[in-house]
């Protein structure tokens, strides 16, 4: 009898030349049915880039109720159909995802190809878990009818689902820099048959310190493949990086057709910070208010805001840094398939966080830094839609909401038509007078003291 350690495994069947996409592998998300595909093609607009991919993709963009490519999609599909290398720039919540994610994916189901074990044909890097989530869930929509085989590595969870996942190969590799380093240097993943790589977020990824790794993985990447940059801005690192990396890449820059808070509805209520839950709720009472993430500075108000509007009956989930993954993921999924209604975060948590039809952004806290206000808000009022941000603002957090609308170049209209209406809060911040007092140096501005146990020397 041969020895169990030297048996020989069963050869792999090998698929026919020409094989259907059909035979693309199972994919990694669970419980996931392949939908069987109409013979009806869907109906697109004349010259729509969309009835260009395999049908099973024209399918599942139906399904996903996309009708006209985003001005992103519509200037990346063809080149990456090509097989041309990337650099774009492009904000969240412009439909990028979708704009890289359908070409590579109608590649590798026109080009069929075996599996190597612990590695992928498609790596894509992206800076956060939630992102690494949300790309492996268009993935699954856009993959509906074909069987596409994915992993998503990430950190804050156990990594053996994620070796085992990785054990035959996948088509896609979703991976923070992070976790897939460890799982490289441990021997579970192998990066020699990739023939994609994809830097989503690529500016975040410099400005969170992953350029070190992000350098180390490259170099496990076969240099014959197709590169693809997504960032938000193009900061003289990232060219550089563009021109070390990407041959001859196709530009594409996304300018905003106005600025993010332009399109929002902004308000700000000034209230006693006694009566914000109180106002929180009168606000809540509004049918429009369908999707909203509520914005507080510390992970304990965090917890209690979601604690006192679950006991009041409206839906709520919290996400902060001392969740678990796993229920981080699961308040993320429970907002964005609309079981609660109300996600209260912070704002290192909600970095990464792209969720469609927010309707409202709440400050239940003002930021001290201007910039975070931005960032907060620019989660409402995407792809075209409208978005309100409303701001709840003590007398203690005035001098913040100075600092946004400094950065802003213009006040945010109040709203005191409401009962917790605070005119302490309202009035503007009175400088102090700044005349020098007598006895003051001339120089500092300061009453000179004879140090205590010293006398004057004399010069």
């Amino acid at each position: 009898m041969i020895p169990s350690s030297r048996r020989r495994r069963p050869a792999r069947r090998r698929r026919p030349h020409g094989a259907k996409p059909a035979n693309l592998a199972v994919s990694q998300h669970p419980g996931r049915q392949i939908k069987s595909m109409p013979e009806a093609l869907p109906q697109w607009e004349e010259g729509s880039p969309y009835a260009t991919v395999l049908p099973a993709l024209q399918h599942a963009l139906a399904d996903m109720q996309f009708k006209t490519p985003t001005p992103v999609q519509a200037q990346c599909l063809d080149p990456l159909l090509e097989g041309r290398d990337l650099l774009a720039s492009a904000q969240t919540g412009t439909g990028k995802t979708a704009a890289f994610v359908l070409p590579l994916m109608h590649r590798l189901a026109a080009n069929m190809g075996k599996w190597t074990p612990k590695s992928a044909r498609v790596l894509i890097l992206a800076p956060t878990r939630e992102l690494v989530i949300q790309i492996q869930k268009t993935i699954a929509d856009l993959g509906a009818y074909l069987k596409i085989k994915d992993a998503a590595v990430f950190g804050g969870v156990g990594q053996v689902p994620q070796e085992k996942a990785m054990r035959g190969g996948v088509d896609f590799l979703i991976a923070t820099p992070g976790r897939l380093m460890d799982l490289m240097q441990q021997g579970h993943i192998q990066l020699g048959a990739v023939e994609a790589l994809v830097l989503d977020e690529a500016d975040r990824m410099l400005d969170m310190g992953f350029i070190n790794d992000i350098r180390k993985i490259v170099r496990h990447v076969p240099t014959q493949r197709q590169s693809l940059f997504f960032s938000a801005t193009l900061p003289d690192e990232i060219k550089a990086l563009s021109r070390e990396w990407l041959n001859h890449p196709t530009r594409v820059e996304i300018a905003p057709e106005k600025p993010t808070v332009d399109a929002i509805a902004q308000k700000v209520y000034f209230v006693d910070d006694k009566k914000k839950h109180s106002l929180l709720l009168s606000v809540l009472e509004d049918a429009a208010a369908k999707k909203v993430i509520l914005f507080t500075q510390m992970k304990h108000v965090a917890n209690k805001l979601a604690e006192k509007l679950n006991r009041s009956g409206i839906g709520s989930s919290a996400i902060h840094g001392n969740k678990s993954q796993s229920a981080r993921i699961k308040a993320l999924e429970q907002f964005r398939s609309g079981k609660v209604r109300v996600l209260v975060a912070t704002d290192i948590a909600a970095r990464g966080i792209d969720v469609d039809g927010i309707s409202h952004v709440i400050n239940y806290q003002i930021p001290s830094e201007p910039e975070t206000y931005v960032h907060r808000i620019g989660r409402t009022a995407r792809a075209g839609h409208s978005g309100h941000a409303l701001s709840f603002c003590s007398q203690a957090e005035r001098k913040h909401l100075v600092g946004i609308e400094r950065l802003l170049k213009k006040p945010i209209p109040a709203e005191e038509d409401h009962a917790y209406h605070c005119p302490l809060a309202a009035s503007p911040i009175r400088r102090p007078n700044r005349e020098k007092p007598e006895g003051k140096s001339r120089a500092s501005g300061r009453t000179r003291h004879r140090p205590r146990g010293l006398s004057w020397r004399r010069r």
